[in-house]
């Protein structure tokens, strides 16, 4: 049974979706830690009201020193016993002396179709090219941002009179479908990536 730890920024929607799927009966993970930068992330209080420890650590007092934050919030992981990392929704970049370590243990979900709108504003991107599809893809972590295997994808149309909001809303849905069923399958051991429509 692998032990997750979550790391969210927000409200947590995709944390929520994988905190549900590990409720599933056979699941290959439990989660052991939500853990944000922001403590009055809405996230916090949806794991605590399922039962899951929580944990704050507030990015602001460390100012640009990005690796005493990061020492601090490994010490958090560790003491909770994680055997994986999700990130869902982790707004801080993390540098590649905090990923080199969970190398091969951390997933991201972000909302492009990678190796497409690496970093922010994804939806209003694929807008302005044009694209006729849009979606998210989760993958493994890499010092690289949002570069790393990729182990699966969802696509959406993209609709006429698509704006940026009704864009994400869709690829939103398919977000809370393809990261749990990435997590269970990999936490199984299985890389194999998930394809959803």
């Amino acid at each position: 049974m692998k032990r997750v730890a979550i790391l969210i920024s927000g409200g947590g929607s995709n944390m929520v979706s994988l905190l549900d799927s590990m409720e599933e009966a056979g699941h290959p993970a439990q989660p052991c830690l939500v853990a944000s930068n922001d403590p009055n992330a809405g996230g916090l209080a949806k794991a605590a009201a399922r039962g899951v420890p929580t944990a704050a650590l507030d990015h602001r007092p460390f100012g640009k020193d990005r690796a005493a934050f990061e020492a601090e919030l490994q010490k958090i992981i560790a003491a909770h016993g994680a055997d994986m990392i999700c990130l869902a929704g982790f707004m801080r970049v993390l540098t590649a002396g905090f990923v080199t370590p969970w190398s091969g243990r951390m997933l991201n979900i972000h909302p492009s179709l990678l190796p497409k709108y690496r970093g922010l504003h994804t939806h209003k991107r694929a807008l302005e090219a044009g694209d006729s599809e849009h979606g998210c893809t989760v993958h493994e972590v890499t010092p690289e941002l949002d570069d790393g295997p990729i182990l699966g994808q969802a696509r959406v149309p993209v609709e006429p009179g698509d704006t940026p909001e009704t864009l994400a809303a869709r690829v939103l849905v398919m977000e809370h479908k393809l990261y749990p069923a990435v997590l269970r399958r990999y936490a199984a051991g299985d890389r194999t990536p998930v394809t959803l429509p």
